[in-house]
């Protein structure tokens, strides 16, 4: 990433953190100046000069950052401040507990050479540090970037360089804060071109938008995730609509919830998966729903199940037509793939932000003639 682009990306997050209306000062362990989150750049002879104190050529995402700006106050929710040339150092020298507590956990053995010979670049970060690996290194001379974080019941999380590091702290704000801004309406705009390519017979591509926004904390993309993923046979789809359907103290929504939608495609899924789940080894989503679901989305999930056990219950598969047709399907014969095939012409989206008979999945007679390459051949299909 050259200094350019490091220019954009710093003033919009700048831009954007500032605007939540959250007191900097309240935040941060330095005041703001100027409104700028950074500080002035590094000169050449600062970055030559860490470079020689710490005996390495720093990695080129690095190195333009400085240049760029001397630290950032602001590295995620958690991060604390990236530091600046001076003030680079070596883990082990720095703070060598970070390694010492992961010493006797074997499957922790990669990660603690990473932190052993770790560059710290975090200050006053979270009960955590950001640190980046000389030792792995590729082929555009980026070193292997971390984040770990005490509290997370898990290892160092790597990221391939420090601009990636960066981008994904600037995600985790977005996620948390959900401010309304041009980076969210960006991501709206991708959402719709996803959805409209989803039901055009696209799949990869879409899914890779919607990945991406869900990591900035757009609901609506895990929504239309969890039905395409579904219709693949990916297993415990479930969590991916854990955030659009839960409560959370202060949390902003950026779904709208759909509650014909949940009712007849998501819900039959995610009691089939509870049906499914060893719950005993772990709680099942539609269980985590039941305790910290919104209220509305627990009122569904009641009515769902009262109806279930009510005389005569019928899975709805959505259009009547549609509905007739799936019905009228034998699984035993052997034209049952066929049929359905030939029955998904006739498969109209409920709402928009329905792209797939994610429903399907959950019939005990018909998820058994969806292999994920039929579920693949089902979304390729023009639908609705």
């Amino acid at each position: 990433m050259d200094r350019t682009a490091w220019e954009s990306f710093l003033h919009r997050w700048n831009e954007e953190l500032l605007a939540t209306g959250v007191e900097p000062d309240s935040m941060l362990d330095k005041p703001v100046t100027d409104g700028w989150l950074g500080y002035s750049p590094a000169s050449a002879e600062q970055v030559r000069a860490a470079e020689e104190r710490l005996g390495c050529t720093l990695p080129p995402s690095l190195r333009e950052f400085l240049l760029v700006t001397d630290g950032w106050q602001a590295a995620g929710a958690f991060g604390g401040e990236v530091r600046g040339a001076g003030e680079l150092g070596w883990l082990r020298d720095l703070d060598p507990m970070w390694s010492e507590a992961y010493d006797d956990i074997d499957v922790f053995a990669d990660e603690v050479a990473a932190l052993r010979r770790g560059l710290m670049i975090s200050e006053g970060a979270d009960a955590g540090v950001l640190f980046l690996d000389p030792g792995d290194v590729d082929d555009k001379g980026e070193w292997a970037a971390y984040e770990l974080f005490s509290w997370s019941g898990s290892g160092p999380e790597r990221h391939g360089s420090f601009h990636e590091l960066m981008y994904d702290l600037c995600a985790g704000f977005h996620t948390l804060d959900r401010p309304q801004c041009q980076t969210q309406r960006e991501w709206d705009a991708k959402i719709e071109q996803a959805r409209l390519a989803i039901l055009s017979g696209e799949i990869d591509e879409p899914l890779a938008v919607l990945e991406e926004a869900q990591r900035f904390g757009r609901d609506r993309a895990s929504v239309l995730s969890f039905q395409v993923k579904t219709v693949l046979g990916h297993a415990d789809v479930g969590r991916l609509i854990d955030s659009p359907l839960s409560r959370g103290e202060g949390k902003k929504a950026t779904w709208t919830l759909d509650a014909a939608l949940l009712s007849a495609e998501m819900l039959p899924v995610l009691f089939a998966e509870h049906h499914r789940n060893d719950r005993y080894l772990h709680q099942s989503a539609l269980d985590s729903l039941r305790q910290y679901g919104t209220e509305p989305v627990k009122q569904l999930i009641a009515d769902y199940r009262a109806r279930m056990g009510a005389p005569g219950f019928r899975m709805s598969y959505g259009p009547p037509e549609f509905d007739a047709a799936v019905r009228a399907i034998d699984p035993a014969g052997g034209d049952a793939w066929p049929r359905l095939r030939e029955a998904l012409a006739l498969w109209r989206p409920l709402s928009e932000d329905h792209v797939a008979p994610a429903c399907l999945m959950a019939d005990p007679r018909i998820a058994p003639l969806i292999t994920p390459d039929r579920g693949r051949e089902i979304l390729a299909m023009r639908r609705g």
